[in-house]
């Protein structure tokens, strides 16, 4: 069974950086995909990036040249380097994994708060 953990969330200020984890067992990750995703209070979830089993990345608008994706494939994790974070970065962030017979996947979420 494929399992996520995010880790790396917390507090930081307007400015700051902040650097995610997604780390993933149960599957064959180099052929899989991995989206980042995050969701504010009242919002919906909201795809953030892309890094695709070639290594090919891609992003949302809104967090373009100041998010970098990037996956470590002998540790079967995916990373997210945060920088220039604004308050409106705030949200869980959560990892998902698919690919070939991989069903789509979540983790559980990792708290980014980013103070004015």
């Amino acid at each position: 069974q494929v399992q996520l953990v995010e880790s790396g969330g917390g507090l930081v200020q307007a400015g700051g950086s902040l650097w995610l984890s997604c780390a993933a067992s149960g599957s064959i990750f180099y052929l899989n995909h991995i989206d980042w995703y995050r969701q504010a209070p009242g919002m919906q979830r909201e795809w953030v990036a892309r890094i695709t089993s070639e290594s090919n990345t891609d992003y949302a608008d809104s967090v373009k040249g100041r998010f970098t994706i990037s996956r470590d494939n002998a540790k079967e994790t995916v990373y997210l380097q945060m920088n220039s974070l604004t308050p409106e970065d705030t949200a869980v962030y959560y990892c998902n994994i698919f690919g070939p017979g991989t069903d789509p996947t979540w983790g559980q979420g990792t708290q980014v708060t980013v103070s004015s």
